[in-house]
């Protein structure tokens, strides 16, 4: 059903890129900017982001193929790599470690080309958001419906996070420490369910019992 499919798309695409967690750090990258100059980062980000995502979805497949990875084995790897972010989300290790990058990106360099990095590289199309798209691309299974679905769906969740970018400090006086630590783990626990059913399909596609029904 490609309504269940939009479903999972858009809570996989919309947990992983957590746009509540990435207000917060986007007030810490864009320290000392203008209002304008913080609507510019946040809407080029954003663009950026985007076209990372729609080139793992249109092209992560036929890499995949080159390198001879089954697309099986790459959920199970896929849903591992989720299942760790969805733990460090719960256990708010995800928080310290993006602290991090982004304060090594103000050390190196505080305006130039902060929208590539490290807003839309590694905090908004990150590991996770990457891996997330070509398992949804390799899930649609080539039907056109499904990919421009999924591409409709990862332009709205980057759109989201340009607005949560637009209106991070807002979102930090109306949430909160408490607020955004709870939302966290929530999603968390969400990301890790989608995770392990990443990783079922990809075990059931290797199982005789599902060559022999297929």
């Amino acid at each position: 059903m490609i309504a269940d499919f939009i479903t999972s798309a858009i809570a996989t695409l919309l947990v992983v890129a957590d746009p509540v967690l990435l207000s917060a750090l986007f007030l810490g990258i864009t320290h000392g900017m203008t209002r304008d100059h913080r609507r510019e980062v946040a809407v080029r980000g954003s663009l950026i982001a985007f076209f990372i995502l729609l080139a793992a979805g249109l092209g992560g497949a036929k890499l995949l193929d080159l390198l001879g990875i089954s697309l099986s084995a790459f959920r199970i790897a896929g849903g591992l790599l989720l299942l760790s972010a969805a733990a460090e989300m719960v256990f708010d290790r995800r928080s310290e470690r993006l602290k991090s990058t982004v304060e090594q990106a103000i050390t190196i360099d505080h305006v130039k080309n902060i929208a590539a990095f490290p807003l839309a590289i590694p905090l908004m199309a990150g590991p996770g958001a990457i891996t997330a798209m070509i398992l949804l691309a390799g899930r649609a299974e080539g039907r056109i419906t499904w990919l421009v679905s999924l591409y409709v769906v990862a332009a709205l969740v980057m759109a989201a996070c340009c607005v949560a970018f637009v209106m991070a400090e807002r979102i930090s006086q109306l949430m909160g420490v408490t607020g955004r630590a709870v939302l966290t783990r929530l999603l968390g626990i969400i990301l890790a369910a989608l995770a392990v059913q990443f990783m079922i399909d990809g075990v059931s596609a290797l199982t005789p019992w599902h060559a022999i029904a297929s």
